[in-house]
């Protein structure tokens, strides 16, 4: 015989958080100071969070009081997220009978839940969430029914645990150190005078002249100690970060890519006459593959995008612009080209294969486009 008797409310719960998490990939909010509540994210959904409530609900004033109360909590994790928009689900499980369910808030839908039949066939859920009814779970007695729900839950919760463990964990790093020790080398050659920077910089003449590697090797020539010594230290800072997250390859792709795309901006909208060297359009690169990143990982990073890294690129933006001989097109040209190649190589486990699919057209056309104007 069982030792678990478990509620209507304590089943609809734990069906509802059972194929929301193993199926549609949402993870728990946690929020202080709410009782009887669970509260669940996944943004990229029509719902981006769903919160299911088991207080007691006995007449309208204390419903307009709840939304007002979900309106709150979702206005805090619209921040944390970065959302605009967030359309929210509340799913009230204790309703008096008398009691008209219903929202004035736009951005939050109600819906009144009182048993499994009314879970399986209740309009919102089944026009978002039309598979609920066909997740099933065997189970004997109640007992059985609470282990096999959890151990479900667990099992995806661990997967999603292992999968930030992965991608934060500390790993060995070469790509970012490799281009440090090459351009420093470069520099020293160039200093020397082993190596000519005129011959290497990104020329628009130049390059419609059919000196097309300037493109490339312009990244790797420096103005000066003061101008090697800036860009490999935002190299070492942002480089370390991003290829800790992305891997060697993936990083590597962002770092190449965003140099093309920024010497391509640079040379299109500069025109004749201009000449230009330096790391920094593929730091700002690395920088947009990092907006991406953190996008994708914004419930733990949103803090940080917010009061770090956009700041970041605002402040050398603007700097790029206010002093003079700074190439801030490149700038430009770089950190559009790392936010789209950080959509091709994408985010393991959380974004999608369309994404990839998307950046890889939008980037072939802006790069075509930049070299039609290049050579036109």
């Amino acid at each position: 015989m069982s030792s678990l008797n478990m509620t209507s409310i304590d089943e609809i719960t734990m069906r509802l958080v059972h194929y929301l998490v193993t199926k549609e990939n949402y993870q728990p909010i946690i929020v202080a100071g709410l009782d009887n509540e669970i509260w669940l994210e996944n943004v990229d959904k029509k719902y981006g969070v769903i919160r299911i409530n088991s207080n007691y609900i006995h007449n309208s004033e204390q419903l307009d009081f709840d939304i007002f109360k979900a309106k709150t909590v979702v206005k805090q994790i619209k921040k944390k997220t970065l959302s605009l928009k967030c359309n929210t689900l509340s799913i009230l499980l204790n309703v008096n009978d008398g009691v008209s369910v219903a929202s004035k808030e736009k951005d939050i839908d109600v819906c009144s839940i009182k048993n499994i039949k009314e879970l399986e066939e209740n309009e919102k859920l089944q026009d978002v969430f039309s598979e609920i009814k066909n997740d099933v779970i065997d189970a004997h007695d109640d007992m059985d029914f609470f282990i096999n729900v959890t151990n479900d839950i667990n099992s995806k919760t661990e997967e999603k645990n292992k999968l930030y463990e992965r991608t934060f964990m500390k790993k060995p790093l070469v790509v970012t150190y490799a281009l440090i020790v090459f351009n420093v080398i470069i520099y020293l050659l160039s200093l020397i005078n082993i190596l000519d920077i005129n011959a290497f910089s990104m020329s628009y003449d130049a390059v419609r002249a059919g000196e097309w590697w300037r493109i490339i090797t312009s990244a790797f020539f420096h103005n000066g100690a003061i101008h090697l010594f800036c860009n490999m230290y935002s190299l070492y800072i942002i480089g370390t970060q991003l290829e800790t997250v992305l891997g060697k390859c993936k990083f590597s792709i962002v770092y190449f890519v965003s140099i093309l795309v920024a010497s391509l901006f640079s040379a299109v909208l500069h025109g004749s006459g201009v000449a230009s060297i330096g790391a920094s359009g593929a730091i700002f690169g690395l920088m947009g593959a990092m907006l991406y990143f953190g996008y994708h990982y914004r419930l733990y990073l949103g803090s940080v995008m917010t009061s770090q890294i956009a700041p970041i690129i605002l402040l050398n933006l603007f700097i790029g612009f206010m002093i003079p001989g700074v190439d801030n097109f490149a700038h430009v040209g770089g950190l559009i080209g790392g936010l789209f190649t950080g959509m091709i190589v994408g985010v393991k486990g959380k974004s999608e294969k369309s994404d990839t699919v998307n950046g890889i057209i939008v980037t072939t056309i802006l790069i075509g486009f930049l070299f039609y104007m290049l050579y036109r």
